[in-house]
Parts: C-alpha cells; sequence; structure tokens
C-alpha cells in the first residue's frame, strides 16, 4: 500500500520563508535535496515540489513519534464495514483506502473547508498537520457515497503525547488537556516523562496516565510547541503566549483555570524564605548582569528572609559563560524529585527566576513570580505581573518569526560582538529590586 500526505494548509503556506528550509541541517549533506529545494521554491518544478513535500513532512513527524514505521504502516483499527477500508485519528487523520474505483472528500465539518477531494486506490492518506480538527470523512465508491464519518470524541479514548521533555512547556500545555476531557466528553490518557508525572497526579488527578504510546486509541494528539512547525499548530507559537498554546493546539477557546496543588508534606523550614533559581535550558535564558544575583540575595537577606537556591546544578557552562549559584544564597540545589520542590515552592513567601520551568512550577502551586527576562517577549509566559526586562536595549528575539528556526537562535543579531546578550546583560539589580518591593507591597495589601 502507497503512503500519502495531504496538506490542511496550502503547502506554499510551509515554505513562504525559504531560509527555513535552505538552512535545514539535512540539506547540508545531500545536494540533491538542496538543489530540488531551491528548484521547488522557485515554482517551477512540480516534480522537485513534490520530493521537498515528501521529505519536509517526514522530518517533522519524526520530532514527534520516532517510530513513523508503526505510524505510516502499522495497523489501523478503526473498521467501517468495508473490507480494506479503515479509518482512525492516532497522528492527525490516517485513512486505508483498498484497491479500486475509490473517491475520497476530507474536509473540516463545522467550516466546511475541503482539504482533500480526490480519487484513490491502494494507499494510506495521512494527514500531515496533527493539531486538533473536527474531521469530516465522506468515501464514493463508483460516484456512489458508501461511507460518511464525522470525527466525535463524546465516550472515546482519547491518548494525549507530551512530546517536550521541559518541564515549563508540559505545564504550560497540562491544563487545557484537562479541559478538553471536559468540553469534548472523552476518556484521556496522557503520556508524560517520567520526572513530571508525581506532580501531574497531584495537579490534575482526573487526567488517567500510561507510560506507553500505542494506537488503538480513537485520536491520540501530540502536544508540543515547537517554534515555526506549522505541521503542530495552525500558528507559529512564537507568536503565541505560551499558557495558550495548547488551547490553539487542542481546538478550545480560552485559559483553564490553574489547578490547586495539595502539599504532600508539612512545612520544614519555619522561618519565611524566598527561592531562586539562576539557571535555565539554554545560557540565553540567564541573568547575565555581573554580580547582579548577589546584589539581590544580599538585599533579600536585609529583608529578614532566608533564600534558598533551588536550581538542579550549582553551576553550569555554556556559550562561553558559567552560571552559578549565588555565593550568599543556601545551597539546596540537586536532582531533586518535582514534587519536593512543588512543595518547598509553595511554602516560600515568593520565587525569583527566569522564563524557564521552574517559574511555571512556582506558578502553579500558587507561588508569586518575579520573572527576569529579556530574551522573550512580556506576554509570551503566563502573564507574570513582576515580570522584569529592559526595554530600552534589544530585547524579545525569541518572539521574532523572522529568525529561522532551524538555525542557532542564540543571539541571532549580535553574537560575537559588544552587544552580545545585552537582553539578559542590561537587566539592572535595581529593576529587579523595584519588583521584589511591589511584590511585597501587594501581598502586605492584600
Amino acid at each position: 500500500m502507497n503512503v500519502k500526505f495531504f496538506f490542511v494548509k496550502k503547502f506554499y503556506e510551509y515554505v513562504l520563508v525559504p531560509d527555513k528550509i535552505l538552512k535545514h541541517e539535512l540539506l547540508k549533506t545531500n545536494p540533491a535535496l538542496l538543489q530540488a529545494v531551491k528548484i521547488a521554491l522557485s515554482g517551477k518544478s512540480a516534480e522537485a515540489l513534490n520530493l521537498l513535500y515528501k521529505k519536509l513532512v517526514p522530518m517533522q513527524h519524526k520530532k514527534l513519534n520516532e517510530d513513523l514505521k508503526s505510524v505510516y504502516e502499522g495497523e489501523l483499527y478503526g473498521e467501517t464495514g468495508i473490507d480494506g477500508l479503515k479509518i482512525d485519528f492516532n497522528f492527525g487523520l490516517r485513512l486505508d483506502v483498498p484497491q479500486g474505483n475509490w473517491h475520497v472528500k476530507i474536509s473540516d465539518y463545522d467550516s466546511g473547508q475541503i482539504f482533500f477531494d480526490e480519487d484513490i486506490s491502494d494507499t494510506r492518506l495521512i494527514a500531515s498537520e496533527i493539531y486538533y480538527i473536527h474531521w469530516q470523512v465522506e468515501i464514493f465508491r463508483e460516484s456512489e457515497k458508501v461511507f460518511e464519518h464525522i470525527q466525535d470524541l463524546g465516550g472515546q479514548e482519547v491518548l494525549m503525547v507530551f512530546v517536550s521533555k521541559a518541564m515549563g512547556d508540559t505545564l504550560a500545555l497540562l491544563p487545557h488537556v484537562s479541559e478538553f476531557q471536559k468540553v469534548y466528553g472523552c476518556k484521556v490518557k496522557i503520556f508524560l516523562q517520567k520526572y513530571l508525572r508525581e506532580a501531574a497526579k497531584n495537579l490534575y488527578p482526573d487526567l488517567e496516565q500510561t507510560d506507553k504510546i500505542s494506537y488503538d486509541y480513537y485520536a491520540t494528539y501530540y502536544l508540543s510547541h515547537f517554534a515555526g512547525e506549522t505541521l503542530v499548530l495552525p500558528n507559529d507559537c512564537r507568536t503565541i503566549p505560551l499558557e495558550k498554546v495548547g488551547g490553539i493546539n487542542l481546538g478550545l477557546k480560552k485559559i483553564p483555570q490553574l489547578p490547586t496543588f495539595k502539599p504532600t508534606e508539612n512545612r520544614k523550614i519555619a522561618e519565611p524564605y524566598v527561592c531562586i533559581a539562576v539557571q535555565g535550558s539554554s545560557t540565553w535564558k540567564a541573568w547575565l548582569y555581573p554580580g547582579g544575583w548577589d546584589v539581590v540575595v544580599d538585599y533579600l537577606k536585609s529583608l529578614g528572609y532566608r533564600v534558598l537556591c533551588i536550581d538542579k546544578n550549582k553551576v553550569v557552562t555554556g556559550d562561553g559563560y558559567k552560571i552559578a549559584k549565588p555565593k550568599g544564597a543556601e545551597d539546596f540545589t540537586g536532582n531533586i524529585p518535582l514534587i519536593e520542590r512543588a512543595n518547598m515552592l509553595c511554602y516560600a513567601e515568593f520565587f525569583i527566576g527566569l522564563g524557564s520551568g521552574l517559574s511555571w512550577l512556582a506558578h502553579y502551586v500558587g507561588c508569586k513570580v518575579v520573572m527576569i527576562g529579556g530574551f522573550s517577549q512580556d506576554w509570551y509566559e503566563f502573564d507574570a505581573a513582576y515580570r522584569v526586562s529592559n526595554k530600552f536595549v534589544c530585547n524579545g528575539c525569541f518572539n521574532d518569526v523572522s529568525v529561522p528556526v532551524w538555525t542557532d537562535r542564540i543571539c541571532p543579531y549580535y553574537l560575537g560582538t559588544e552587544r552580545e546578550f545585552e537582553c539578559q546583560k542590561k537587566i539592572s539589580p535595581r529593576q529587579v529590586i523595584n519588583a521584589i518591593d511591589r511584590l511585597i507591597t501587594d501581598r502586605q495589601k492584600n
């Protein structure tokens, strides 16, 4: 059986920014494909465009599911009552069409937008896009409609696969999964990275967890927000607040309320304390003002707070920078179970961190966050009232969709110059202290 992809959006919409494709790693070792890409982008060769189409879709799919052989060739379990004709929604839409005189029409039921309307035979038809679409499938044999199915999630088992290993990414997406289960009346199971499972169970006990990915569900959704990967989301996620991405992925309209975290142990530290985290997943997330953290730690201690550094590591290096625990902060670093970090944050006065996972965890357990970050725009993470950035220097490059996502995003404008990382270097300690003072004043008012 052949495999054929179809697009929800017109294919040329994916290649409007040629740099995204021309700088792809695969092209560096494949001159023939590079030439085909150039010809395809010029619009002069349907054959070259088809080659580009066939190569790029699996590349993007591979990021979501390493076992593409099962996706493209494995058994489909959705029976239609017609021999050889099967359907499921476990990787977008998958439809097996047996040999014969068939015509397939696929559309969005709500808008009536038609995505595929062709004669087809002996082919597995797969949707390139895998976000939520209210599918309608109509099958004709010799011009007579013999089958129709409108996707209905009510009462069905649905799998949600969290692709990213990042804590913040997952926490941003989780509320939408719980909301999805309520809105559509389906039974959701979730597949998470192991280190996130206990905390997720506390936050969302209504979501059943599984430790394997299989293809016998009615539908599966692969939740992520890869920048620029338009097969995963209908919009580039860099243009959307991170707390809204899950809703767009799953066809929901609003940001759900945060869950209620229930500590699993009593408070261990009697004195008032503040948690800090100075490391993120990348150098460009770190606060790089020389000695900035030392100034802030000293200020917090002068107010009577203990200051606990809860990073995973005491020190990390990257891109020529060393990011270390501030000398004045107490050492609570280590590879600590996430639920223990959540308990500690739940009892903290507040948290000071970056645009990274521990800020999201603090936010979810009800701990106020001072977020230091200039690499992204202020609207990108969750709605942080105490966000600190310097708008008088270059900032927010992460959300610049003109920056090719398949290239190194590390300081795309000024890397190697005296302005390198100025968005993170020129946030002053005074700005951070001002945010701390506002937070403390607001707490006293309430």
